[in-house]
């Protein structure tokens, strides 16, 4: 069996205020051609469909458009709800539109509950995990303690419980979105730690023919049955040498792996440029990023005057200004931004109450930091949720 495996769509997402729904309609049509010209079996999309929870009216008229248009090449389809998506909301009609051949997997109790497709070698199950928040379905799967790996664990157990009730030879496909320990994240996800651990093991999808997984936006492979597929498009700078692409996985009749990436249309490459703003206005090797997305570093000691300005007569398309300036490191410290590059929100404020009191926060403290920004996060997902 053939399957297209694509995710993180964020239909409705700019990027740098750049509208960025026609690029998003350019990959539709992209995946379409795929599928009818590689003879593609299945799609599988493993969440976030949508950026936000309550998406704009064009994001809504896109994804509706998208399923007429799969609908009609009579190639199933299986997605599920990420982190940015509502479930209930994406899942809404999905009995209906299963008919279609369309199927929708939001409900974390149906984690267990397949959808079976048949090629010349026998069934393949397909086992939808939704984005599963841990202090949201911890009652669900029967978790003590609410965490990223106990919740994925327990949903996993169920596939292996229904799996080992089926016709010997069966083979089975999990979508899942989550962040995998392995993975290498981006700027451009939203932080999903929990109890201060975002990542969960590979080892917990031991014994699937094959994982889809989504949440991370670079195309990646932990191992040869574990995949990221990763953005069809850029949203962050962070992007820049990532390349866009999908997976082509071909299922063996005895449950093996071959996989090919596909390459995915780029509506403008993307160039981080570094350097003073003269020697960036000058410096001919740099021509080449006329026509990119431009991400300019400027690193003069003084701010100069202008400087966006100047930049966009030479780059018409830079989006985003960042100064870094070279000065000695006992003359300007670290700058605010890249203190906090790459710390978690729970870091962050363990420098705040350091920076504040003049010491940090001891093993009691930074265990409430941990509990009350798991319970803003908690909050946040409920409202989105109920929107």
């Amino acid at each position: 069996m053939r399957l297209l495996h694509t995710s993180d769509w964020h239909l409705g997402r700019a990027f740098h205020r750049v509208d960025m729904l026609e690029a998003q309609a350019g990959f539709i049509g992209h995946l379409l051609r795929t599928v009818r010209e590689r003879e593609v079996d299945a799609v599988v999309v493993s969440g976030d469909v949508y950026d936000r929870a309550v998406p704009s009216l064009a994001a809504v008229e896109l994804f509706d458009d998208a399923l007429h248009r799969l609908a009609a090449l009579g190639v199933p389809t299986v997605m599920i709800s990420g982190n940015h998506d509502s479930a209930r909301r994406l899942g809404v009609g999905a009995g209906l539109i299963g008919r279609a051949g369309i199927h929708l997997r939001t409900d974390p109790a149906a984690c267990g509950t397949p959808v079976v497709l048949r090629d010349d070698h026998g069934d393949v199950a397909f086992y939808g995990l939704p984005y599963l928040e841990p202090a949201l379905v911890k009652d669900e799967f029967g978790v003590d303690k609410p965490g990223h790996e106990a919740v994925l664990a327990a949903a996993v157990d169920r596939v292996r419980a229904d799996l080992a009730a089926r016709p010997h030879g069966t083979r089975s496909v999990i979508l899942a979105h989550a962040f995998v320990t392995g993975g290498e994240p981006s700027d451009s996800e939203r932080d999903i730690t929990v109890g201060g651990v975002a990542a969960v093991p590979s080892g917990v999808f031991d014994g699937v023919d094959y994982v889809a997984l989504g949440h991370l936006h670079g195309c990646q492979t932990l191992t040869d049955r574990v995949r990221y597929s990763g953005s069809p498009l850029p949203y962050s700078f962070s992007e820049a040498a990532h390349r866009k692409s999908m997976w082509l996985v071909d299922l063996g009749g005895d449950g093996t792996v071959s996989a090919e990436r596909v390459d995915c249309p780029v509506p403008r490459p993307l160039a981080r440029i570094r350097g003073p703003l003269e020697e960036l206005l000058a410096d001919p090797a740099l021509a080449r990023h006329r026509e990119s997305w431009v991400e300019a570093t400027l690193t003069d000691p003084v701010r100069p005057g202008e400087p966006m300005a100047r930049l966009t007569e030479r780059f018409p398309h830079t989006l985003s200004l960042v100064f870094d300036p070279d000065r000695a490191e006992d003359e300007r410290g670290l700058s605010y931004a890249r203190r906090l590059t790459g710390r978690s929100d729970q870091e962050i404020a363990e420098d705040f109450v350091a920076h504040v009191r003049g010491a940090g926060p001891d093993g009691a403290e930074r265990g409430v930091l941990r509990d009350a920004f798991d319970a803003v996060r908690t909050d946040d997902t409920v409202r989105e949720a109920g929107r």
